[in-house]
């Protein structure tokens, strides 16, 4: 028979660490590698391009600067569950797992679900809205109970 090997991605918008468990009993362990860190310490004023853009005010002949409506931060956090994604999605396409189970605060949760891919959608078979990144490897099993018999 078998074994049937399932992910667990535990991240935030800035960490991700990828553990394996190859069915109950087995324990978890960290997949090789398979830590990833975004560069999220920066300020937002950092990452803009430039000054926002200025408009005249019609009415007035005043000048006054547009904001722009972008919260870098949350755009970087974005673009990390990106990646993250598109590892899964590779990992899914060569049947590396056969089931996903997804670890993360809410918001990164939601980042994830819309940028996975369909077939990496269906092979997620649990999801814990918590963020367990700062926890370390030895007490994760005991926060997985209610989505993974490990």
């Amino acid at each position: 028979m078998k074994k049937t090997v399932t992910y667990v991605l535990v991240a935030d918008g800035a960490r991700a660490r990828l553990y394996v468990n190859e069915g109950p009993g087995k324990g978890l362990y960290p997949l090789s590698g398979a830590t990833h860190k975004a560069d999220l310490h920066h300020h937002s004023r950092d990452v803009k391009s430039d000054k926002p853009g200025r408009s005249i005010d019609a009415g007035t002949g005043q000048r006054s600067s547009m904001e722009p409506h972008q919260d870098w931060h949350r755009f970087e956090k974005h673009k990390f569950a990106r990646e993250m994604a598109k590892l899964l999605d590779a990992a899914a396409a060569n049947k590396a797992f056969d089931r996903l189970v997804l670890v993360a605060p809410p918001t990164t949760l939601g980042d994830l679900r819309m940028e996975l891919g369909e077939q990496t959608l269906k092979l997620v078979s649990g999801e814990l809205a918590k963020d367990l990144t700062r926890h370390p490897d030895n007490e994760l099993p005991q926060h997985l109970g209610e989505v993974l018999a490990v």
